[in-house]
């Protein structure tokens, strides 16, 4: 079972792109992939330009079946969007015991039905934050190419951190993922090197950076998957080298080009 958070403590990074690009690929490989929206600005939903009739506030709350609150885009994806009621619902989980955990024991009765689970969460630190944390304990970190995003980075490794202590939860980061990646610019090679220093701080993987692509700006103009932008886009090219390696790191077995299938190597 695949569970990550894409996270950062800073906005603009690439999070939702990179949410949505990898539930894409995931389920385009076979994976009954679940992407859930955590972030109360329902950026998910609007950009693929969906309304769905219920949200996550309804499936956390309300008690509505997991399978009435999504919707569909593609073959194997199903998405749970947010909207601002996930405020709401932030406020209503502070008074409740254990409120660390209540995805994990909303999600958990359901994951029966899927391959995989994405959780993509706000920039800034909240309780949806933690929940999505807690309940994945797997997170991918995106680094746009500005030292700000360095320390967005870096708060949310403190913030898991923390609950590894306090909870004694075992949270891992699968990757630390460059975006918006451009040579022709000084502070590129500058960010790079932080990248690096704290994937060897916190002993951590560089995962296949994403190149700067106007088709991103386009597929959310359009309100569109890339894919279905350009099939052909650069960025989607490293998208697809992070899913392979993201796959491979979960040991699943992808189909080979003669259909049949192989298993993926393990990687450090």
């Amino acid at each position: 079972m695949i569970r990550l958070t894409v996270g950062n403590q800073r906005g603009g990074v690439g999070k939702t792109t990179t949410a949505l690009t990898l539930a894409r690929l995931f389920a385009e490989r076979g994976l009954r992939t679940l992407l859930v929206d955590a972030d109360p600005q329902g950026s998910i939903g609007s950009i693929l330009r969906v309304k769905p009739e219920l949200y996550l506030n309804d499936f956390l709350w309300n008690k509505r079946r997991l399978s009435d609150c999504v919707v569909q885009p593609l073959e194997n994806l199903d998405v749970l969007c947010s909207n601002r009621d996930t405020l709401e619902a932030e406020q209503r989980a502070i008074g409740t015991i254990g409120r660390e955990r209540i995805f994990e024991n909303i999600f958990q009765p359901v994951e029966d039905h899927y391959d995989a689970v994405i959780v993509d969460i706000g920039p800034s630190l909240s309780l949806m934050q933690i929940c999505a944390l807690v309940y994945t304990t797997d997170y991918v970190v995106p680094i746009s190419m500005d030292a700000l995003s360095v320390t967005g980075a870096t708060a949310f490794f403190n913030t898991a951190y923390q609950l590894e202590v306090q909870l004694k939860k075992n949270c891992r980061c699968v990757g630390l993922l460059p975006t918006i990646v451009d040579h022709r610019y000084q502070n590129t090679e500058m960010v790079m090197k932080m990248i690096e220093l704290i994937s060897q701080n916190y002993k951590v993987a560089v995962l296949p950076s994403i190149r700067t692509d106007s088709t991103v700006a386009k597929a959310i103009r359009l309100r569109q998957f890339i894919a279905n932008v350009d099939p052909k886009a650069k960025c989607l090219e490293d998208y697809k080298a992070v899913a392979d390696q993201l796959l491979a790191l979960y040991g699943v077995r992808q189909e080979t080009g003669n259909g049949s299938e192989e298993q993926a190597s393990q990687v450090a």
